[in-house]
C-alpha cells in the first residue's frame, strides 16, 4: 500500500455479501480461557492480527503451548489448568490494551516474577484500577506510573473481595472475571461507579460459561465467582468481528447500497451488532437472521442522538459518516474512548475539522453537523487502526480523502483495505 493511501469514491451503490475476520475480543478471550483450561483446545475462525499475535506470543513466553495455523485461522492451545509453568518472564504486548489487562490478571495465578510492557503509547494507557483491585486480593502487582510496565510478583492466589472502578474500561473487570474461578477461595468484585461497555462483560461471562465456569452478576454492581473451579478444553468457533463489520455496514449507508455480513447472526455474542440498529435510526433498512445481518442505505441519512457507551468501538464509524446526514449527530457517554490507542474524541474532532466539518468536542462525546462539501485531506491516523478504517468509509463518498499510515490496520484487521477494494467490483 502507498502511504498516504488514496480512497476512491464509489461510482455506484454497493451490492455485496462480505466476509469479516474473526472477532478480536472473542479471539483474545478464547486464548486466555484455553490457556486456563486443562488439555488442548482448538480455536477456529480466529483473528490473526498484531493484538492476537502479541497475546499468543506472551502465552508462549509463560511456557504455555500455542501453535498457529494462520491460513486456516486456527490456534491450538495446550492449557495448563491455571498453572504457569515458568517462574519469570518478560512479556511484550505492543499496543494491545486487551493483552496488557488480561495478562496482568493471568500472571497472578503463577509463582514468580512477570513483567508486562509495550510500545510507548502503551506506557500511557492506564492500568492502575486493575493493579489496585489485584492488590486488594493479596497479589503483589506494581505499575509505578499507573500505566505499563507492570510487574507481577505472584505467589498464591487465594481470592477475597475487591472493589473496582467501572468507568474507565470493562477490560479490567473481564481480566479479573476470567482468572477468579481458579482462585482458592473465590472472588467477590464490587463495581464503583457506572460500568463502561457492559456488552463486553457479557461476552466474557458467556464465554466463561461455555468453557465451564460459574459466575454470578448482580446487576453489574457485584460479581461473585466461586473458587476452586476449572475450565474444560474444547473446540471453539470465533464469530466474525462486529466492530469490523460496522465499516461495511456504514459503506452501505453512505452509498445507498446493500451489504450483508454472513456468520454474524442476531444472537451474536458481541454487543457491537447494535451498531446496525443505529444505522436503522438513520434511515437504513436493517434485517437480521440466524446467519447474517443486512443493511441497505437510504436515499438520505438522518442524524441521530445516541448513547454509545455500550458500543464504543463503533463511535468512530458513526462519526465518519455523520457529515453526510441531513441533520446533526450527537454521540454521548463515551469519555472512556479518550484512553484507547489515542484520545479518540480529540482525534475525531481534529480530522473532521480537517475535512471541513463543523464539530463540537464535548467531555464525553461529539456533536457533528452536516457538511455540504467535504474538503480533500490526508487523514492523520494517530497509529490507531479505527481512525484509518473509519475515514476510509468517508472517502467512499467524498473525493480526495487519503489515509496516512494505512498499515496501522494490522492491529485488528490486516487485510481491511484489500477487502474494501472488493466493494468496487
Amino acid at each position: 500500500m502507498t502511504d498516504p493511501l488514496p480512497i476512491r469514491p464509489l461510482s455506484r451503490p454497493i451490492d455485496a455479501t462480505v466476509t469479516i475476520p474473526g472477532s478480536k475480543s472473542i479471539t483474545n478471550r478464547a486464548l486466555i480461557l484455553a490457556a486456563l483450561s486443562r488439555g488442548e483446545s482448538r480455536i477456529e475462525g480466529a483473528l490473526y492480527s498484531d493484538d492476537t499475535r502479541h497475546l499468543a506470543t506472551a502465552l508462549r513466553g509463560l511456557g504455555i503451548g500455542v501453535d498457529e495455523d494462520e491460513p486456516r485461522g486456527v490456534f491450538r492451545v495446550g492449557g495448563t489448568g491455571g498453572r504457569i509453568p515458568i517462574d519469570a518472564a518478560e512479556l511484550f504486548i505492543g499496543n494491545s490494551g486487551t493483552a496488557a489487562r488480561f495478562l496482568t490478571a493471568f500472571c497472578a495465578l503463577g509463582r514468580g516474577t512477570f513483567r508486562i510492557d509495550g510500545v510507548e503509547r502503551m506506557r500511557r494507557r492506564p492500568i492502575r484500577d486493575l493493579v489496585q483491585a489485584l492488590n486488594q486480593l493479596g497479589i503483589d502487582v506494581r505499575a509505578d506510573t499507573g500505566c505499563p510496565p507492570v510487574v507481577v510478583q505472584a505467589n498464591r492466589f487465594r481470592g477475597g473481595r475487591c472493589t473496582l472502578k467501572g468507568e474507565a474500561s470493562s477490560q479490567y473487570l473481564s481480566a479479573l472475571l476470567m482468572v477468579a474461578p481458579l482462585s482458592e477461595d473465590g472472588v467477590e468484585i464490587e463495581i464503583k461507579g457506572e460500568l463502561a461497555s457492559k456488552p463486553y462483560v457479557d461476552i466474557t461471562l458467556r464465554m466463561m460459561k461455555q468453557w465451564g465456569a460459574k459466575a454470578e452478576s448482580q446487576d453489574y454492581r457485584r460479581f461473585v465467582l466461586p473458587g476452586g473451579q476449572s475450565y474444560q478444553a474444547r473446540a471453539y468457533a470465533v464469530e466474525p468481528d462486529a466492530s469490523s463489520a460496522s465499516y461495511f455496514f456504514a459503506a452501505a449507508a453512505v452509498s445507498g447500497g446493500r451489504v450483508r455480513v454472513s456468520g454474524l447472526g442476531a444472537d451474536a455474542l458481541q454487543g457491537d451488532i447494535k451498531f446496525a440498529g443505529v444505522l436503522g435510526q438513520m434511515g437504513c433498512r436493517v434485517s437480521y437472521d440466524a446467519d447474517g445481518i443486512e443493511v441497505t442505505g437510504p436515499a438520505v441519512l438522518n442524524g441521530v442522538d445516541v448513547d454509545m457507551n455500550g458500543i464504543s468501538d463503533t463511535v468512530m464509524t458513526l462519526a465518519a459518516i455523520a457529515p453526510f446526514a441531513s441533520s446533526p449527530t450527537t454521540i454521548r457517554n463515551v469519555a472512556n474512548i479518550r484512553l484507547k490507542e489515542t484520545d479518540r474524541l480529540a482525534a475525531l474532532a481534529n480530522e473532521l475539522k480537517r475535512i471541513g466539518v463543523q464539530v463540537e468536542e464535548r467531555a464525553d462525546g461529539l456533536k457533528i453537523y452536516p457538511a455540504k462539501d467535504i474538503l480533500p485531506a490526508i487523514i492523520e491516523t494517530y497509529d490507531d487502526h479505527r481512525m484509518a478504517m473509519s475515514f476510509a468509509i468517508t472517502g467512499l463518498r467524498a473525493p480526495g480523502i487519503q489515509i496516512k499510515d494505512p498499515g496501522c490496520v494490522a492491529k485488528t484487521f490486516p487485510d481491511f483495505f484489500e477487502r474494501l477494494e472488493r466493494l468496487y467490483s
